[in-house]
């Protein structure tokens, strides 16, 4: 199965932009649907967005939506999260993750076998 990687996270002030990528390798990429979840110290890990395979298909967290945005390159073996208008509630440790079974889209995190190592967004009030 793929290994997965994430970069992009830092600190920023709230109403600013982030954008994260989660390189994978080892296995078929376009195989897998992805997603992004985060986890704030003392909360549950939260679904943030979805993708399938084909780039065609979208969902969001409620938090989220109209905020961030998910795309997938498969060419490039990278899935990436656009973040705009972050606020302070937003700072978390931001995961993605993969879904090796392919069928679109789980927004719960035991719909996914295949987990990054997390990248830590700070937003600054």
């Amino acid at each position: 199965q793929v290994q997965l990687v994430e970069s992009g996270g830092g600190l920023v002030q709230a109403g600013g932009s982030l954008r994260l990528s989660c390189a994978a390798s080892g296995g078929t990429f376009s195989n897998y649907v992805m997603g992004w979840f985060r986890q704030a110290p003392g909360k549950e890990r939260e679904f943030v967005a979805t993708i399938n395979r084909t780039n065609s298909t979208t969902y969001y967290g409620d938090s989220v939506k109209g905020r961030f945005t998910i795309s997938r390159d498969n060419a490039r073996n990278t899935v990436s999260l656009q973040m705009s208008s972050l606020q302070p509630e937003d700072t978390a440790a931001y995961y993605c993750a993969g879904d090796r079974r392919g069928k679109c889209c789980g927004t719960h995190s035991r719909a996914y076998n295949t987990w990054g190592q997390g990248t830590q967004v700070t937003v600054s009030s």
